[in-house]
């Protein structure tokens, strides 16, 4: 397939761009700024996508110059993973202002879309949506960022009902593997590579934390089968389903005995309820048939750690 895709230097962005690729496809990835103004892990993201993609620089999704590429050639599918996710964890996080920048001009898009002959959609979801996933407190928005996503939803859901066209969305739980940003695994490994015992304040959280490695593949697998017919498909990917205190200790005794290191971690009785206390996904993964191994990941993993943390070692 060609197909254009949105916000590939993200983590899973950058994922699933490889993956897509390596399956064959021809992708063309959509990059907000020029080439020298990324720095950093993005900047590491997008240098390991070069090779495997056609990059455009300068653009960003409903501008003026995204519609010229739409216009450039036929597609076969739009991926549209980008987000604004400014300050995301901020509680004065705007939804609304959000939704504007993810929606801006939609419906010029599908109008284009179809004229390049392209009548598929496959739009980035996440768990923290409102109405996403299974979990408690009746499956309300997260935060002010997982209700910009599920508006997201609601208006791309809207146009291409009434447009006539394709409407895939792939809900994202907890990722987690290489060239993460620095989160909850980041935090657990740079304490244990420099010896250090690691703190997990919420540890009854039950969350859906999923090896990048496998999202990816699941994500390539549900785009090559989106049907052309217009209508709405959805898969909710999930792996390890529960507390956050049984995940800390899955993912140490994972790395202790391949990082050789102790891997001590305390778990805190948990005080801040201020998110729901289960938030999952729904749809358990068939492993053989995406040909992924948990053990090689987790191999993987512990060589990338070991590389990037070296000095600390």
């Amino acid at each position: 397939m060609k197909i254009l895709f949105t916000g590939a230097s993200s983590f899973s962005g950058m994922w699933f761009v490889k993956g897509l690729a390596e399956a064959g496809h021809h992708v063309t990835a959509i990059f907000q700024k020029p080439l020298e103004a990324y720095t950093g892990l993005r900047r590491k993201r997008i240098e390991l996508l070069l090779p495997c993609c056609h990059p455009v620089f300068a653009s960003s999704f409903g501008e003026e110059s995204f519609l010229e590429v739409i216009a450039q050639r036929h597609w076969d599918l739009l991926c549209h993973h980008a987000a604004d996710v400014t300050d995301y964890k901020s509680p004065q996080f705007d939804p609304s202002l959000a939704l504007a920048k993810n929606t801006k001009n939609l419906k010029e898009i599908i109008l284009g879309l179809q004229k390049s002959n392209c009548n598929k959609i496959l739009l980035t979801g996440s768990v923290f949506e409102q109405n996403e996933g299974a979990g408690s407190d009746g499956l309300r928005a997260v935060s002010p960022y997982g209700l910009s996503k599920g508006l997201t939803t609601d208006m791309f859901a809207f146009y291409t009902s009434i447009m006539k066209m394709k409407l895939g969305k792939f809900v994202i739980p907890n990722p987690f593997g290489p060239y993460e940003e620095g989160r909850f695994c980041t935090y657990l490994i740079q304490h244990w590579i420099s010896d250090k015992t690691a703190v997990v304040n919420t540890p009854l959280y039950v969350r859906d934390n999923i090896p990048i490695g496998l999202l990816a593949k699941a994500y390539v697998k549900f785009a090559e089968k989106l049907s052309d017919e217009a209508g709405f498909e959805k898969l909710n990917p999930s792996c390890y389903v529960e507390a956050q205190g049984a995940f800390t200790q899955r993912f140490a005794h994972e790395m202790r005995f391949r990082l050789k290191k102790p891997c001590n971690f305390e778990l805190k009785i948990q005080k801040d309820f201020s998110e729901p206390l289960t938030r999952i996904n729904t749809d358990r993964l068939d492993w053989p048939l995406l040909q992924w191994d948990e053990s090689q990941f987790w191999d993987q993993l512990a060589e990338f750690y070991q590389a990037t943390y070296k000095d600390n070692t």
